[in-house]
């Protein structure tokens, strides 16, 4: 069923055409990234701030889908649905039956409904999901456009976080679907890979552009690599993936390819980024290799099976750039002594053949910034499930 006339006069007054609250989820530590990364973006936003964990802003949904398509270090955009206080049920009750749920979700969506309490009287989890679950039903059954497209007989799922502090409700629907570090462009994963999300973060804190070198000596299935290619080429990181927002009675496909041409990259004259990826591992590296074949600006990416300890930048280019490296560590190396040694054995390579170039290097936990032979600069960095340091420098 398309929508009525009416129905798509109450989108534009409510959804398209609204300034609305919305929040780009970070990962800790790294939200001024995301901020200076956001407020580069040719939109028209009122109240940007960070918060803990992200960055909010308000903005129109057009802004929604930008930051969506081109934010590399977000992991998913929320779109502030209600703010309300509840004691009991009965108050939580009238203030869902106000959402205009009819207006963000067909009435075949599949509400995917994530709680978090604290410090509130309604602290059983699971009792506020249900309530929350029988309320959008009711809604949509009353009120809803039946089916998501015309002629097409499938559910979307649809997730909807609501955190409840100190009786304070905030109602939020997830914009973007999976999370935004999957950029549709990897199907091939490998061993506690970095998330594309936290390589973009990394790879802007040491002002990457693709106008210098970038090595990648330990690159596993190639994130930091891809993620160069594609802030050398311009690609935008939501290029190649899908969005929730897509799923929504509000989007318009017209709309949204205007939109991505206008971001398509622009070819810029000039030296063409150099970007090499090895691994000692050839598996890793086939990986690579196969989806340098499937995506052309990944042909920038020169990927070899080598051993970091046997390369020879001069003998790569003539250039200083950045070298960046997510080494290996636990179980891989064994005891955290052995991570420790085979870390500072980099560090002493990085000292001795990387004069002149920038480093970003993801620390063991047993590291100690003194025990370095060369200046950097330590950040907290929550990788693999475990507290670690992200180091920048410049090796003298």
């Amino acid at each position: 069923m398309i929508p009525t006339t009416a129905f798509a006069k109450r989108i534009r007054r409510h959804v398209t055409g609204r300034m609305r609250t919305y929040f780009a989820v970070t990962l800790p530590g790294f939200e001024p990234v995301c901020l200076q990364e956001l407020t580069a973006l040719p939109l028209h936003l009122e109240d940007v701030k960070v918060i803990p964990g992200g960055v909010e802003f308000k903005g129109k949904l057009i802004d929604c889908w930008t930051a969506n398509l081109n934010l590399r270090t977000a992991g998913r955009i929320l779109m502030r649905l209600a703010h309300f206080t509840a004691g009991n049920f009965r108050q939580m009750d009238r203030h869902l039956a106000d959402i205009p749920w009819e207006l963000f979700l067909y009435s075949d969506s599949i509400p995917i409904i994530h709680v978090t309490t604290k410090h509130s009287r309604l602290y059983h989890s699971d009792a506020v999901r249900d309530r929350i679950q029988n309320a959008v039903s009711l809604r949509l059954h009353q009120h809803g456009c039946p089916e998501t497209k015309a002629g097409e007989a499938y559910r979307q799922e649809q997730k909807i976080f609501v955190r409840a502090l100190d009786d304070h409700f905030t109602l939020s629907i997830d914009s973007s679907g999976a999370n935004l570090y999957k950029r549709g462009i990897k199907t091939l994963g490998g061993i506690a890979p970095i998330r594309e999300t936290t390589a973009a973060a990394i790879l802007k804190l040491c002002e990457f552009s693709g106008e210098s070198p970038l090595i990648d000596p330990m690159c596993g299935t190639g994130t930091f690599s891809i993620e160069g290619a594609m802030i050398a080429r311009g690609i935008a990181a939501g290029t190649f993936r899908r969005f929730a927002f897509m799923n929504w009675p509000s989007f318009n496909p017209a709309r949204w390819n205007h939109l991505k041409q206008r971001h398509e990259p622009k070819p810029v004259p000039g030296i063409l980024p150099e970007i090499f990826a090895s691994d000692t591992d050839s598996r890793t590296v086939k990986k690579l290799k196969i989806i340098i074949s499937q995506r052309s600006f990944c042909r920038t990416i020169n990927a070899s099976q080598k051993d970091f300890f046997d390369i020879v930048p001069s003998n790569l280019t003539d250039r200083k750039g950045l070298v960046v490296i997510n080494p290996p560590y636990g179980v891989r190396i064994g005891a955290p002594s052995h991570s420790n040694k085979f870390f500072l054995n980099i560090c002493r390579k990085l000292s001795l053949d990387f004069r002149d170039w920038k480093a970003a290097l993801i620390a063991p936990p047993t590291c100690r910034p003194d025990q370095i032979p060369f200046d950097c600069r330590p950040r907290p960095l929550f990788h693999g499930g475990i507290n670690r340091s992200l180091l920048l420098g410049r090796i003298p």
